[in-house]
């Protein structure tokens, strides 16, 4: 278990705090749902958690299997949808992996990509394609 406070400041932000660590994020509603657009937005950080999540766990792989991962970089679109809500209709994110990691490596990290938890948590309504770009990051 890990504890998150949150505190309302008003004028559509937010800070969070990470009790482990204290580490502290600023969220601010979007500038096309009122707010401001100063730090992520809510539905921003979803973006940011599966990009990271998916990073991650594939470094955690990697790792425990002497591939080496540095540089590797990741960058994810989102798309909001209005109808019949306002949700996240589609996080699309795209991986570049460095040089030097071969077929074994490169099947086992995209599965392990597919799997992180992140992924698994969002509903099923939310198209999550993923393209990755191996030997785009020098080694």
């Amino acid at each position: 278990m890990v504890r998150i406070d949150v505190e309302y400041r008003g004028r559509l932000r937010c800070v969070s705090v990470h009790e482990p660590s204290r580490a502290e994020l600023l969220t601010d509603a979007p500038r096309d749902n009122q707010g401001e657009g100063a730090s992520f937005s809510p539905t921003d950080l979803v973006g940011t958690a599966l990009a990271t999540c998916v990073l991650t766990t594939m470094g955690i792989v990697a790792q425990r299997h002497g591939w080496a991962m540095e540089g590797a970089t990741a960058t994810v679109l989102k798309h909001m949808v209005a109808d019949p809500a306002r949700r996240i209709g589609k996080l699309e994110l795209t991986v570049r992996m460095p040089a030097g990691l071969d077929a074994r490596a490169r099947e086992t990290l995209e599965r392990t990509a597919h799997t992180c938890p992140v992924h698994q948590s969002l509903a099923p309504n939310v198209e999550v394609p993923m393209t990755f770009l191996w030997d785009a990051v020098p080694a």
